[in-house]
């Protein structure tokens, strides 16, 4: 082996900002030679990126953004919370997003083949990253929504900065109403929808895997009942009702008064406006939901390098 100590490897990781097992090779390649370990580092930078690309990014940013009647919602990962509140990184997811919104699709392949606004690619510029901050970094999804007319309304929740957070929201409104009437009413759905976390638009948008594990648990529960069969049928129906009714945008209770519909608060708001409102689509973006993040064990991950 050869003649550098752990200590050389996080001095490396420091100066580099490398995965351990890269540091540790790079120092290898170079003979201890921490000066020209960075070098080699450096000259391997899409070899590092790519490597990277094992790690679990569960932290990041959301980003918005609206222009006239379309608008987009883009998760990018990283690894830490720290990268997120990184200028270079929240540079990037607001550049990524402005890239987005010129596309008016949900494709995350096309996003990275877009053109960057600084040079290359999407993509180019997210590899980049990844060899300059030292963290797996990824574009997660995308979510484009619009309108024929009206307004689509934007809401970051916990913001970072301006179009930035970990919670983006994003409210299509169909009408003949001017965007002036409009922006403060779609602020409220959407910091509804922030709060509410529906599962779909309406009932028939649900999961169908989802009805069904919801179904079972109501089967369950009307089983132990010990009522008829014919009462736990109707049973589990109202449960599966209930349970729509709770989770799609349009028939939850409206969470400023808990009293009215979604549907019917938007044909009330329109009405009394002199117009028509139709709430046509939501994006409800949360940042890292639904990944499952690795426990890390750093004693081991030390030991294991050690161990050669």
């Amino acid at each position: 082996m050869a003649d550098f100590s752990i200590a050389d490897v996080k001095k490396l990781r420091e100066k580099t900002g490398a995965g351990m097992m890269d540091a540790k090779k790079a120092l290898v390649e170079a003979g201890g030679d921490i000066e020209a370990a960075i070098d080699g580092l450096r000259a391997k930078g899409l070899a590092t990126a790519q490597k990277k690309s094992s790690r679990t990014a569960a932290e990041g940013l959301v980003g918005v953004a609206v222009e006239g009647t379309r608008g987009v919602a883009v998760e990018v990962n990283s690894e830490t919370d720290f990268v997120a509140k990184n200028d270079k990184f929240q540079d990037f997811v607001r550049h990524t997003t402005s890239v987005a919104l010129t596309l008016g699709s949900d494709d995350v392949e096309a996003l990275k083949a877009a053109d960057y606004p600084a040079g290359g690619t999407v993509a180019d510029k997210l590899t980049d990253n990844v060899a300059t901050i030292g963290e797996n970094q990824q574009i997660r999804r995308m979510k484009t929504v619009s309108v024929g007319s009206g307004s689509v309304v934007s809401y970051m929740h916990n913001a970072a900065a301006e179009g930035l957070g970990k919670i983006g929201v994003l409210v299509a409104l169909e009408s003949d109403l001017g965007a002036d009437v409009l922006e403060p009413f779609g602020k409220q759905l959407a910091m509804h929808i922030a709060s509410m976390f529906p599962q779909a638009l309406d009932a028939d948008g649900l999961d169908a895997g989802l009805i069904e594990r919801e179904r079972a648990v109501a089967q369950e529960k009307a089983a132990e009942s010990g009522k008829p069969e014919n009462v736990q049928e109707k049973m589990v129906e109202g449960a599966i009702k209930k349970f729509a009714k709770e989770n799609a945008l349009l028939s939850q209770m409206f969470v400023m008064d808990n009293k009215t519909s979604v549907e019917d608060t938007v044909a009330k708001f329109g009405k009394d406006n002199g117009g028509s409102v139709k709430l046509t689509d939501y994006v409800r973006f949360q940042l890292g939901e639904g990944i499952e993040v690795e426990e890390e064990d750093f004693a081991a991950e030390v030991a294991a390098t050690l161990k050669g």
